[in-house]
């Protein structure tokens, strides 16, 4: 099985950081980890950089993923966010995503 991962950076809407994780670790995480092929999921707050740099985004989530068709289970999660609650704390214009296969090397 092919592993692979996700990774969602993303923000809250200002001045509601508690809400946002609380949604994103009680609800949002369980509900993505109920798709099939999603296996895993961490979740970083960032921290400066080797030269002090910074992300665009403060939060990062990381899925793993075990599947030999990544976008058939890209597009089961995405089917299933249609009906998985969205709090009104996360910022969707902050989001970006992208998936990544792990290259295996003999």
């Amino acid at each position: 099985m092919t592993r692979h991962i996700l990774l969602v950076h993303s923000d809250p809407v200002d001045n509601r950081d508690d809400e946002y994780n609380s949604w994103y670790d009680d609800v949002h995480l369980p509900d993505v980890l109920k798709v099939p092929g999603f296996v895993a999921a961490k979740r970083y707050v960032a921290a400066a950089g080797i030269h002090g740099e910074q992300p665009s985004n403060r939060f990062l989530a990381i899925y793993e993923i075990e599947t030999d068709d990544l976008p058939a289970a890209l597009r089961a999660l995405s089917n299933a966010a249609k009906g998985m609650h969205l709090s009104s704390a996360f910022d969707r214009k902050s989001q970006s995503t992208f998936a990544f296969t792990e290259l295996i090397r003999d």
